[in-house]
């Protein structure tokens, strides 16, 4: 019987990290050099690609030592600091906030200033502690917005002052409704959540077409960066259906044990992994298996 092998045709770069590299590309050819602030896309494949064609990756650190030059800020946005260094040391921002990320800053934004009773609102972020987009999202507070990954972290919340819910743009909506049910089952009486559903829909969006993509597979080869949240959301939703998945980074993580007893072969990936590293992967996936 002959051996089925299939990339997702919906895996692959969301628009926000489309939008960053083109913007890195096109100054990148006319320019031939450019800094980048942290990695422009949670893989290190493309990272490599770029950083080959004259991109230069940055940290904050950095940033506050540069003066005169050209800094593209990624899609995952960035806290009003690195805006008010630019000014200071006169760079020039080339901006590629995905516009979903930058609505939520905005939102954010408003929500802290609109000083309700004149106290500090507490504004809360369903996120991952340290990642790039819930850092410029608690920038947008001064500081002061809590974030909590799971339920866990929820004892940290004043249950008896209202709260404001928002969350990062790549978690599960799940999770999101497990926390705003959490949070209500122990607001004290008199305080009232405010939960806005900040979730990309082309990120979550895919969670469903993926279950299905790796219950038709005997076997899931999941591609993505070792840094990407989104990636590490997107396989687990893929175990949960097929056991037999298996997330790698790139071709040469394949194990040919995976595949020496699969008549369908999947291959997806996150949506910050490109295209051409799925590619890769099925030509070693053929070649394994003698296609």
């Amino acid at each position: 019987m002959s051996k089925i092998v299939e990339i997702d045709e919906k895996s692959g770069f969301c628009f926000g990290v489309v939008t960053a590299i083109r913007k890195a590309e096109t100054e990148l050819r006319s320019s031939g050099s450019l800094y980048c602030l942290g990695d422009i896309v949670h893989n290190s494949s493309e990272v490599e690609r770029l950083e080959r064609s004259g991109l230069t990756t940055i940290t904050h650190a950095d940033m506050a030592e540069l003066h005169d030059v050209k800094v593209l800020l990624r899609a995952h946005g960035e806290p009003p600091t690195t805006y008010a260094t630019a000014r200071r040391n006169n760079i020039e921002i080339i901006d590629a906030t995905c516009p979903v990320v930058l609505k939520l800053q905005q939102r954010i934004k408003e929500a802290y200033d609109s000083r309700p009773g004149g106290a500090v609102p507490q504004i809360v972020i369903y996120g991952q502690n340290g990642h790039a987009e819930v850092n410029g999202l608690v920038g947008q507070t001064d500081g002061t917005a809590i974030v909590v990954e799971d339920a866990s972290y929820l004892d940290t919340l004043d249950f008896s002052r209202d709260i404001y819910l928002y969350s990062q743009t790549t978690k599960s909506l799940e999770g999101f409704n497990r926390i705003i049910k959490e949070i209500e089952r122990r607001l004290l009486p008199g305080a009232h959540l405010f939960s806005y559903d900040t979730i990309c829909r082309q990120v979550a969006g895919r969670v469903g077409h993926l279950r299905a993509f790796a219950a038709k597979h005997s076997v899931i080869i999941f591609v993505a960066g070792k840094k990407s949240s989104n990636g590490k959301i997107l396989y687990d939703h893929c175990r949960q259906v097929n056991s037999k998945s298996h997330l790698i980074s790139d071709a040469s993580e394949l194990d040919p044990a995976w595949l020496s007893e699969a008549d369908s072969i999947g291959i997806c990936g996150a949506t910050s992994t490109p295209r051409r590293l799925m590619e890769d992967v099925r030509c070693r996936v053929n070649e394994i298996i003698g296609i």
